[in-house]
């Protein structure tokens, strides 16, 4: 076994204290540590280290029983797929099937329908301090933190994970530290994995409660063998193989070896539980935290967390996956594709008449069978009973009602009802119908969305933790300011540090108080549809129909504001609150100079006539208030499934 030690370069970053990162193993560089040191051969540091070969032999058994403990959720995820790509057929065993076999996309459309609702809601974080001090640093993480999150192209990994929870019921993310971003800098990388190639312990159902997690990737040899000459001659077997999708294009993976991370908690000395790693390929260790003096008690990241995320869309018991739609659907989906087989070809047989022939009888079968010929030759005398049609049984509309059950009872089932995409059921035309309707159709993208929100609210605690451990040089970050305008700030890790107090307020002297800055994180829509926008500005026109920015109006429109609920209260709370105190002002400079302030003025007007807010539903009215009240409907329908904050 080679054995690496460290080339230091001779200028580092400026860190007070130094500490390990790591790459994201989809974009690590092979031929540096975490740190992005560069790693050589040293016969001087030849001996025997904590990873060696004898642990990554019982590495390699621990993770052959995670692999077949998560065998029938791998056999489950790879048909899904293929029911996802209409490719069902092949999974479905019926007798007395004909070779016709007519596809449905009613299954398709569950997906698409809760695919564009988890878009419409793509989520932001919103950083809340827990102590008074943090509310600054809370304000700019704010800020900070969706950024990092753009620059890892988030938007794309939450669409790429939501089409894998919707068909396999799990999805997996991975929050790294990637040493090599922004020329050697460093950044935090935020991926997706895929549920193949990650390994946990079977039965449980929380990722970090796991004794061990193993990622697995097949890198090319000829890569492998660039950055690491040691593995020259040692890449001929496999010493391990995933499963694999079924895919379209015809993928050789006989020119790559499996790369493993090898992920496990270990106590230090302190009694702390740490975050080890290990990268090898076959028995060849190709990185490890416990061969690094300075890691071995302190492990890879500080959080001592596993950087790995599962968003379940119906979870299961023992288990930290979850079942989908295609698990849920897939059976009607079935019987609807059966009972369209059997409608067609009843349809192509009616449709197609067939003919019995006594074979005593002498008629030119391809004459007969040609339509396009006027005459049609025979011998013999020809009988009624020489040629009969085949008689074909006509199926009834009990059929078809019952295909219509069917396809009523995926939607049903799914949530995915026609209100959901546009459509009303019959008879139902008033607005508030309809927004009821919806109302209720969209609880279940609500409450999925949710348990997806509670999972990006995990993934932002990690990003703050990484940024808390390596954002020692200030970065530079683009960010939007109070009015909207672009505004270019300086951060780092300096207000995030623990902080050593030094004085007891309780005891009144001077002791050890020790004060980590922690912060709760609260998840909202990134987006608001149009119709939020425009219920939003009918709000505030409302508002000033009815004199609510009228100073002398201060305090009982404050006093309707604490009875309200509605986005960006605080704002219109402040704003009202200082057109009362200019008028207080006002009022004090005018007695000051002897002038006699007019009291009772009357609220806002328009076009000469005091403010009142129209009837809804006033049909004599202006025209375009009639339609109010369906635009609210509107806007109550296209928020129904983004979860409430």
């Amino acid at each position: 076994m080679a054995i690496f030690t460290r080339r230091r370069p001779e200028e580092r970053p400026s860190m007070a204290n130094p500490q390990p990162g790591m790459d994201a193993p989809q974009a690590m560089p092979l031929g540096t540590d975490p740190r992005g040191v560069e790693l050589i051969t040293s016969p001087e540091a030849m001996g025997i280290q904590p990873v060696g070969v004898d642990q990554i032999r019982e590495a390699m058994l621990t993770l052959r029983k995670y692999k077949t403990g998560k065998a029938h959720f791998e056999r489950r995820v790879i048909e899904n797929e293929e029911w996802w790509k209409m490719r069902h057929w092949n999974w479905i065993k019926e007798k007395g099937t004909t070779s016709l076999k007519t596809k449905s996309a009613w299954l398709v459309n569950v997906i698409l329908s809760k695919h564009a609702d988890a878009m419409d809601a793509t989520p932001e974080p919103n950083c809340l301090p827990r102590m008074r001090d943090d509310e600054a640093e809370a304000q700019i993480l704010s800020k900070v933190v969706p950024v990092v999150l753009q620059q890892n192209d988030f938007d794309i990994t939450w669409s790429e994970n939501w089409w894998k929870k919707l068909k396999a019921g799990v999805a997996f993310y991975g929050v790294y530290w990637d040493a090599k971003a922004l020329n050697g800098l460093g950044d935090i990388a935020v991926r997706r994995v895929d549920p193949l190639c990650l390994y946990w312990e079977p039965g449980i159902t929380d990722l970090q409660k796991s004794r061990n997690i193993f990622h697995v990737e097949l890198v090319d040899n000829e890569t492998l063998k660039e950055v690491y000459p040691q593995l020259e001659d040692k890449l001929n077997g496999k010493a391990f193989t995933t499963n694999e999708y079924l895919y379209d294009d015809s993928v050789d993976t006989s020119d790559k070896s499996p790369v493993i991370d090898w992920y496990y908690k270990r106590q230090n000395q302190d009694g702390k539980t740490v975050l080890h790693y290990v990268k090898f390929v076959g028995e060849e260790v190709l990185y490890a935290t416990e061969n690094e003096p300075d890691l071995t008690e302190r492990g890879l990241y500080d959080h001592g967390d596993y950087p790995f995320f599962a968003d379940v869309l119906f979870p299961e018991e023992g288990t930290p996956t979850g079942y989908g739609y295609i698990d849920i659907c897939k059976d009607s989906q079935r019987q609807i594709d059966l009972m369209n087989n059997a409608i067609v070809a009843n349809c192509i047989a009616a449709a197609t008449p067939r003919w019995l022939v006594r074979q005593e009888g002498s008629v030119n079968e391809e004459e007969y069978a040609d339509w396009s010929r006027a005459f049609v030759h025979f011998n013999g005398q020809l009988s009624e009973n020489a040629l009969q049609p085949v008689p074909v049984q006509q199926l009834t509309g009990n059929y078809l009602s019952i295909l219509d059950q069917k396809i009523q009872e995926m939607k049903e089932t799914s949530g995915n009802r026609d209100v959901n995409n546009g459509g009303t059921a019959s008879g139902v035309t008033a607005a508030s119908a309809i927004a009821a309707m919806q109302e209720q159709s969209g609880k279940l993208s609500r409450d999925q969305i949710q348990s997806s929100y509670n999972c990006y609210r995990q993934i932002v605690l990690c990003v703050i933790e990484l940024i808390r451990q390596f954002y020692d040089a200030p970065r530079s970050f683009r960010i939007l300011g109070p009015d909207g305008a672009a505004q270019y700030v300086e951060y780092s890790n300096r207000n995030l540090l623990v902080i050593n107090q030094g004085i007891d307020p309780a005891l009144g002297m001077q002791v050890p108080v020790i004060r980590k800055p922690v912060f709760d994180i609260e998840v909202n829509a990134q987006k608001q549809s149009a119709y939020n926008k425009m219920s939003q500005n009918e709000l505030a026109l409302q508002f000033y129909q009815l004199g609510f920015f009228n100073p002398e109006a201060a305090d009982m429109a404050l006093a309707c504001l604490d009875m309200m609920d509605f986005r960006g209260k605080e704002k219109v709370r402040e704003r009202i609150e200082q057109n009362g105190t200019m008028l207080q002002m006002l009022q004090q400079l005018m007695m000051m100079q002897g002038v006699q302030p007019q009291q009772g003025a009357q609220p806002a007007q328009v076009g000469g006539k005091p403010a009142k807010l129209p009837a809804e539903n006033d049909a004599n009215g202006d025209p375009r208030l009639q339609n109010r009240y369906i635009d609210k409907a509107k806007a109550n329908a296209q928020a129904a499934t983004q979860p409430r904050s």
